[in-house]
């Protein structure tokens, strides 16, 4: 059975400020639970107000949430989680670039934030359960086990960014939005039939502690402004210079600087980032195809998986499904894809899928590239 046919719950409803956010409250609240909002204060200087779809947690945002609240008829408080977010979220976003990493700030605020800091506190207050407005469903077995799904609409799925949560924290999750096939255009308009003034509001792209969208001047000033270094080709050849090897990303294609076209007039891409010495290698598209990985800090939304297993895995939150086998020695995830892929970075999650079951996630720690013919 879904989530949806549970017995009258006490629910702790999580409000950004957004429309999907309200709507999953108004749902839980229709559907007979006892629901109370909370809006998560998570900038400890939240004084700009929104522009256009960038940034979130505003003064704005609070004031949107609580007028959702009260239009729902249901209790609204404001937490203030500024500095557990910082610690966990934002320092660790700051800490991976600058270990030359890709980390993934919505992943870690779902299992710090969202579904840890927010959990512990409403299960202490006595609430059953935490309802967001993610996409994705929960399912309840026969046998009484939890599982994570995909949304019912491929097209919205957040499952990916949710495949941090494990069985405790699955057994007092709410998607109230995840099991319906409906598009983000309905749902505005059903925000708008309950009378929901955010029902025209634009969503927000961003990450949300980066408001102007700036990632690299917000790095730049957080780890002491410029630290010029070398850009490399693959032979070690010096191509030009960057001002900080955390502005890079594995696979990014422009904004590199390099001036001259390589031999081939083919574009070049960034294929490493060494925060040690201070370098960015580039080169073709090809050298980007890796064939497994080794992943870190594995969670297991359920029972860790035994031996070896197929499994489809999803490697960035707007990204496909591609095969792979993989398995678990100790606490490292070792995985092997059918087909090379391109794009995949350290710090980076992947996802594992069985069907459109969510076995769970790890962060990437190392990858195999597919070796190339010599050249010649």
């Amino acid at each position: 059975m879904t989530e949806t046919s549970q017995r009258p719950l006490r629910v702790l409803a999580a409000m950004s400020g957004g429309v999907d956010s309200a709507v999953a409250a108004a749902r839980a609240a229709e559907a007979g639970h006892d629901v109370t909002g909370v809006h998560l204060a998570l900038s400890a200087n939240p004084q700009s107000f929104r522009t256009g779809a960038r940034g979130c947690c505003t003064i704005e945002d609070s004031r949107d949430a609580r007028r959702a609240a009260d239009v729902i008829g249901i209790p609204f408080y404001v937490w203030d989680l500024a500095e557990r977010f910082r610690e966990d979220v934002v320092e660790d976003f700051v800490a991976e670039y600058e270990a030359g990493r890709t980390p993934n700030p919505c992943l870690r605020c779902n299992e710090k934030i969202k579904f840890a800091a927010l959990l512990d506190k409403a299960l202490a207050l006595g609430f059953d359960a935490v309802c967001t407005g993610h996409y994705a469903t929960v399912v309840t077995g026969a046998d009484g086990n939890r599982e994570l799904h995909r949304a019912s609409d491929m097209a919205k799925d957040q499952s990916y960014v949710l495949g941090v949560l494990d069985e405790r924290q699955l057994a007092h999750a709410m998607f109230p939005l995840g099991d319906t096939l409906t598009t983000k255009d309905e749902i505005r308009a059903e925000a708008e039939r309950r009378g929901l003034a955010v029902a025209k509001k634009p969503d927000s792209h961003d990450i949300c502690f980066i408001a102007d969208g700036d990632t690299q001047g917000f790095l730049a000033n957080r780890l002491g402004g410029t630290a010029e270094g070398d850009i490399l080709d693959e032979s070690g050849a010096k191509l030009g210079t960057h001002e900080g090897a955390f502005g890079f990303t594995i696979g990014q294609r422009k904004g590199l600087r390099i001036g001259h076209p390589a031999p081939d007039g083919k574009p070049r891409y960034v294929l490493d980032i060494s925060p040690v010495n201070n370098t960015v290698t580039v080169g073709p598209a090809e050298a980007l195809d890796v064939t497994a990985l080794t992943a870190i800090k594995p969670r297991w939304c359920g029972t860790p998986p035994s031996g070896p297993g197929t499994y489809t895995a999803q490697l960035r939150a707007h990204g496909g499904e591609t095969e792979v086998t993989a398995e678990l020695t100790g606490d490292t995830l070792h995985v092997t894809f059918t087909e090379p892929v391109r794009g995949v970075a350290p710090g980076q999650a992947v996802v594992l899928y069985d069907g459109t079951r969510v076995v769970g996630s790890a962060t990437i720690a190392t990858t195999v590239r597919r070796e190339r013919a010599a050249a010649g």
